[in-house]
C-alpha cells in the first residue's frame, strides 16, 4: 500500500510540470503601493496591504483604485524613519482593521473609520502580534509569534479570552464563514481547530505535512495546506481521506474557491500557480507570469483568481478565458 501511495505523488508531482496543462496569463493587474502582504476581499472591494504602510482599497468592477490609507512613518531600532509593514488587515461594515510594525519593533493594532484611525493595542505594549482579524463588530482575533491566541473587546478595551494553541510557533490561522471556527498552522504541520466561543481547541489535522506550514485556508468542509515541505495537503471535516500534492519547491500560499472543488497553490522557482480539482486531483491549470515571491492567492470566485506577491503587481486571472 506504501508503494502505491508514493508512486500516485509522484505521479501527481510529474502533472505539475506536464507540458499538457493550460497556461493561462494575468487577464490584468492592479498595481498595489508595494510589495502586498494580506489580500481581503468585500463585496465590490478588494484591500491590499503592503510594505510601505498603505492598504491599497481597489473597486475590483471597474479595476480602479479607490482610496489609499497612510499610516505615518516609523523610528526602527537605529532611530532611522522607515516605512510601517502592515502584517494584515480586515473589514467589517466600515471599520478596516490594520495590524503593522510599530515604534522599535513592536507591533500597533489600529482600527480605520471615517478617516480617522483608533490605536487599540500600542507598540509599547510590546506584543509580538503576527496576524490579526475581527471576529464581529466589537471583537477581533489575534496570534503572537508564540502561538498565543487573543480575543481582545473593542468597545471595552480587554481581553476577553487566550489560548495557547501549542509550544510550537505560530504561521497563519483563518476563520470559516461563520467565524465561530478557527484554524491555525504553525511549525509543527499540525492544523488545530478551535472553538471561538469557548477559545478552546477541539481537533487536529495531522500527518500530510511533517514540516512548518505557512498558510491554511478553509472553504465549506475542507481545508488546504502550505507547506515548507514541499507539499500541499487537503483535510476533510467529514469522512474523506486527507492527502498531498508534493512539489520541487517551498509552498507559501494556498486558497480554495468558494465552493472548495478547486484549490490553487504556488509551486516553482518561477512564482507560477497551480490550480487542481480537490475531488479528482487533477492538475487543471497553471498561471504563470508573477515576477516576485507570491504572498496571497484569492479566489473571486470558482473562475477568477488575484495573485499577489513581494512586488506591486497583483495579477487577475480568468480560468474560463
Amino acid at each position: 500500500m506504501k508503494l502505491i501511495k508514493y508512486i500516485f505523488i509522484f505521479i501527481l508531482t510529474l502533472n505539475l510540470y506536464s507540458n499538457d496543462i493550460k497556461e493561462l496569463k494575468p487577464k490584468y493587474s492592479l498595481k498595489a503601493s508595494g510589495g502586498v502582504t494580506n489580500l481581503v476581499l468585500k463585496d465590490n472591494l478588494l484591500l491590499a496591504s503592503t510594505v510601505v504602510g498603505t492598504i491599497d482599497i481597489f473597486d475590483i468592477n471597474n479595476k480602479t483604485l479607490l482610496k489609499k490609507i497612510e499610516l505615518e512613518k516609523i523610528k526602527d531600532f537605529t532611530n532611522k524613519t522607515i516605512n510601517s509593514k502592515i502584517y494584515s488587515t480586515d473589514i467589517i461594515d466600515d471599520k478596516i482593521l490594520i495590524l503593522s510594525q510599530g515604534e522599535s519593533g513592536g507591533r500597533d493594532i489600529f482600527i480605520y473609520e471615517n478617516n480617522k484611525f483608533e490605536n487599540i493595542i500600542d507598540a509599547n505594549d510590546r506584543l509580538f502580534i503576527a496576524y490579526a482579524k475581527f471576529i464581529d463588530n466589537e471583537n477581533i482575533i489575534y496570534a503572537l509569534l508564540s502561538n498565543q491566541i487573543f480575543i481582545y473587546n473593542i468597545k471595552d478595551k480587554k481581553i476577553k479570552k487566550e489560548l495557547q494553541v501549542s509550544q510550537s510557533s505560530f504561521s497563519h490561522f483563518v476563520l470559516n464563514e461563520k467565524k465561530d471556527t478557527l484554524f491555525v498552522a504553525d511549525e509543527s504541520g499540525i492544523i488545530s481547530q478551535i472553538d471561538i466561543k469557548n477559545l478552546q481547541k477541539t481537533k487536529t489535522f495531522k500527518g500530510q505535512n511533517v514540516d512548518r506550514v505557512f498558510q491554511v485556508d478553509i472553504k465549506k468542509d475542507t481545508i488546504l495546506t502550505a507547506g515548507q515541505d514541499r507539499r500541499a495537503a487537503i483535510y476533510s471535516l467529514g469522512l474523506e481521506k486527507p492527502y498531498f500534492l508534493s512539489t520541487d519547491f517551498l509552498i507559501y500560499t494556498v486558497a480554495l474557491s468558494p465552493s472548495s472543488n478547486k484549490a490553487a497553490f504556488c509551486f516553482d522557482e518561477k512564482n507560477s500557480v497551480a490550480v487542481f480539482n480537490t475531488v479528482t486531483k487533477e492538475i487543471l491549470y497553471k498561471l504563470v507570469d508573477n515576477k516576485s515571491i507570491l504572498t496571497n492567492i484569492l479566489f473571486l470566485n470558482e473562475d477568477e483568481i488575484f495573485v499577489s506577491s513581494d512586488d506591486f503587481n497583483i495579477n487577475v486571472y480568468n480560468l474560463k478565458e
